[in-house]
């Protein structure tokens, strides 16, 4: 049995990913439309841009460290199988319960127009990475080889990264319920459709396989900065890429490879930027730690803070508006980071002194919402 260890780079990067994941949500429920117009928004809107890969991708990586725990238990579909199991359903149905209509099963039935079904269906990231954490966990359950564990896996990214385009052009949606057609492409409103978002899931548990060995074989100073120059080169050729020397036929095919490659090569820069934070500066914010190790609960939170129909059958989004100009959206973001921070800081000690206590509170919180979700 491996044992546990903490790879606070990994962490870090996910704590940075999801406050700035707030800011993101602030901004586009709130921010005036007029000022996404202006020069500084462009590159805030890129930045933006990147923290889904980082998030799918540390998704991965975190699922790979964790792996090789009670596997033979977990391949004899014992306990640590249905805990694991439960806990990737979890972020599924978290993912789709953020994106209900209504609280109530028969409101959704019977009050439920088609624009609002179309948005319940559409894959969102967190149904993207429960559906990637599935994909890797019965993976690894089924081959026992590590080689070709990990072979398959390459193999499989080259796949998505190939066949996306073709899939983007196909409404699957005529074929199979949008249940399931929606997470082959974007046609019906899936912002992060398996294809080819899978793939910077599976490029973090390829990264996390690599560095572990690094670290092992104390090479790991290297392969990091091997990893940075690689990400490095691969972001500049894609700026190069999307500049206007490439012919349109190259640069216009949805979803392109480089948008793949460049993103990802912003990623590996990051994370070795984190890297240095830990290993050589042991800058490793509480804070940024804290949100990290919370990020499924603040993910959930913040967009139920700011979509949630709460405020007489509307949200905070559709009472304010894009209203907010930039230094009110600034506050209101810094607002929500040091709430969410504080949520995290709390639910963190709670489990640590209370773990029996936590777990029992959950139970009856989920208990309670499902059975007015059904009854009202």
């Amino acid at each position: 049995m491996k044992e546990k260890v903490r790879y606070i780079s990994a962490d870090l990067l996910r704590g940075l990913v999801i406050i700035i994941m707030i800011e993101v949500h602030v901004f586009n429920a709130f921010l005036l439309p007029e000022l996404r117009h202006s020069g500084w928004f462009g590159i805030l809107n890129f930045i933006n841009g990147l923290v889904a890969p980082s998030f799918l991708f540390v998704s991965g990586f975190a699922f790979e460290v964790s792996s090789g725990s009670k596997l033979d238990e977990m391949r004899k579909l014992g306990k640590a199988f249905r805990k694991k199991i439960g806990r990737i359903f979890q972020i599924i149905i978290i993912g789709y319960a953020l994106h209900l209509p209504f609280y109530s099963f028969s409101k959704i039935i019977n009050n439920s127009t088609p624009q609002q079904l179309e948005s319940f269906w559409a894959v969102d990231v967190l149904q993207c990475i429960g559906f990637g954490l599935l994909f890797l966990f019965l993976t690894r359950l089924l081959i026992k080889s590590d080689k070709f564990y990990y072979n398959f896996l390459i193999v499989s990214l080259i796949i998505v990264t190939l066949i996306s385009p073709l899939l983007w052009k196909i409404d699957f949606n005529q074929y199979v319920h949008p249940f399931i057609g929606n997470y082959f492409n974007r046609l019906h409103g899936s912002l992060f459709p398996i294809f080819p978002w899978l793939n910077f899931l599976l490029a973090g548990a390829l990264f996390a396989k690599y560095f572990v060995n690094a670290r092992n074989n104390n090479t790991e100073e290297k392969f990091i900065k091997k990893s940075a120059i690689a990400g490095l080169v691969t972001l500049l050729f894609g700026h190069l890429f999307y500049s206007g020397l490439f012919p349109k036929e190259l640069t216009s095919i949805l979803p392109n490879p480089i948008f793949f490659l460049e993103r990802l090569g912003y990623i590996l820069v990051l994370f070795y930027l984190c890297w240095l934070a830990d290993r050589k500066y042991n800058f490793k914010p509480d804070f940024i730690l804290d949100a990290s190790r919370e990020s499924l609960l603040i993910y959930w939170l913040h967009l139920i803070i700011i979509y949630g129909m709460f405020w007489g059958g509307k949200s905070l989004a559709g009472k304010i508006g894009n209203t907010m100009n930039l230094p009110e959206a600034i506050g209101v973001t810094l607002i929500l980071i040091m709430l969410m921070i504080l949520v995290a800081k709390l639910w963190g000690w709670i489990k640590e002194t209370n773990p029996n206590y936590a777990l029992l509170g959950v139970k009856i919180l989920i208990a309670v919402f499902t059975i007015m979700f059904f009854v009202f």
